[in-house]
């Protein structure tokens, strides 16, 4: 019983609260331009922090259901200004369809501490729009105004070194969400002379990396992640004589930015900067995982492979995956346990890369594509080479059975690239071409 009094007090405590908040929203709308703006935001952001995950969602269904679109006003406009097209109508147009949720984020925005305290507002959003798609609407207004808030334009890149803030080396390695930085000695590896790591800041949010890249200087493309961060520590290639720039690794730190491109941005930002300070550069690529490959892989019917895909690359992959499946299982659960070991033989490394290459080439712009392919694709990169047995880490052997991909970024062929990519091409080299 006690219990209960406790929870119901604690309720009605956040639902005051949040109340409030709604409250200061209303009142920072109709004050206009007014010098209190800051004052309010600093209240909105401070109330905002006290509220439990139940109160912020019925204030994300206050920001949906009370600041959204007006439909009567918008109904009026349009109608208004289909009868009489000038500027004053499109102009009111205009206005009554952006919805005052977007007013009031500019207006929070303005007050110092207001970026974070936005970026923080969405990262809550997300966490419970899966359940509540109505608050999509709330979500894009979010995004919309944070793809503008963070613009590359307003973005500056830098160079994170061992020499950088214990604070912000600290972030790089909680943050690493594609080859796991295991500890102090691992990170020093992945930052001596001939590697690299560039970081994305805002100057709203100092010392506090929004996305990351880690690069490898190489003489050579790499066909495995060993290559790339495996080693002795003290091993350092001559930078000066390096030839090849491996993109190996990109994380995003902060989830409220999710959908808001970046990354695109930074590699070729830093490519840019690497060609200026290394001339010696002559190639641009990523050894890229392929996180959805075992799971198409094993979901495949080879009885009914797309009609779209060219006759050689629907019968090399029905024979592959046949010989695959009758070697090792449906599951491909013995495959997995030799990928592990270090043990899958030849043959099968060659079905493999062949099914991955098919994969790639071929459904990379369809509704299966690979997240990781349709980033580089997109962000005009050339499909390159495929290199099986290339990671044999648990979280590698789960996802893609150890096959790893280098894409290649001709930095004059990238809008080129693009485009093709658009128009449903991927673009690859002769030796993918020739089994796709």
């Amino acid at each position: 019983m006690f219990s209960q009094i406790i929870e119901r007090a604690s309720r009605a405590k956040q639902t005051g609260l949040r109340k409030e908040l709604e409250q200061l929203c209303l009142r920072m709308l109709s004050e206009g331009g007014s010098s209190n703006s800051a004052h309010i935001a600093g209240g909105i952001i401070e109330a905002f922090a006290t509220l439990d995950a139940r109160a912020k969602l019925a204030f994300f269904e206050f920001l949906d259901r009370s600041l959204g679109l007006d439909p009567v006003r918008v109904l009026e406009a349009a109608t208004r200004y289909a009868e009489d097209p000038v500027a004053e109508r499109a102009l009111e147009v205009q206005r009554v369809t952006e919805p005052p949720r977007q007013e009031l984020l500019r207006r929070i925005n303005r007050a110092p501490g207001g970026t974070a305290a936005i970026v923080a507002m969405r990262r809550d959003l997300l966490r419970v729009i899966g359940e509540h798609p109505q608050l999509r609407a709330v979500d894009s207004d979010f995004r919309h105004l944070l793809a503008s808030w963070f613009n590359p334009g307003f973005l500056f890149l830098q160079r994170v070194d061992w020499q950088s803030p214990a604070a912000l080396l600290e972030k790089i390695i909680r943050h690493e969400a594609v080859h796991a930085i295991t500890d102090w000695s691992d990170l020093r590896r992945r930052l001596r002379p001939d590697r690299r790591c560039f970081g994305f800041f805002h100057p709203q949010l100092p010392g506090e990396p929004l996305i990351f890249v880690e690069v490898a200087l190489l003489d050579a493309i790499p066909r495995s992640i060993g290559q790339v961060i495996g080693g002795d520590d003290d091993a350092t290639a001559p930078v000066a004589n390096a030839r090849v720039a491996a993109f190996y690794s990109i994380s995003n730190c902060e989830p409220g930015l999710r959908g808001v491109s970046l990354g695109n941005f930074l590699i070729k930002q830093v490519a840019e900067q690497l060609r200026r300070e290394l001339p010696s550069l002559k190639r641009f690529c990523t050894l890229s995982p392929i996180p959805s490959f075992r799971a198409w892989l094993e979901r495949l019917d080879i009885d009914r492979l797309p009609e779209a895909w060219q006759a050689r690359a629907r019968a090399g992959v029905s024979t592959a995956v046949r010989e695959l499946r009758a070697r090792h299982g449906t599951g491909l659960e013995a495959l997995a346990a030799q990928a592990a070991a270090g043990a899958v033989g030849d043959d099968d490394q060659r079905r493999l890369a062949l099914c991955a290459g098919v994969f790639l080439a071929c459904e990379s712009t369809t509704g299966h594509a690979d997240p990781v392919a349709r980033f580089h694709l997109d962000n005009g990169a050339r499909l390159e080479r495929i290199n099986a047995a290339a990671d044999l880490t648990s979280k590698a052997i789960d996802e893609s059975l150890g096959v790893m991909v280098n894409y290649l970024y001709d930095l004059d062929a990238i809008e080129a690239n693009h485009e093709r990519f658009v128009r449903g091409e991927v673009v690859r080299s002769r030796s993918i071409a020739g089994i796709t």
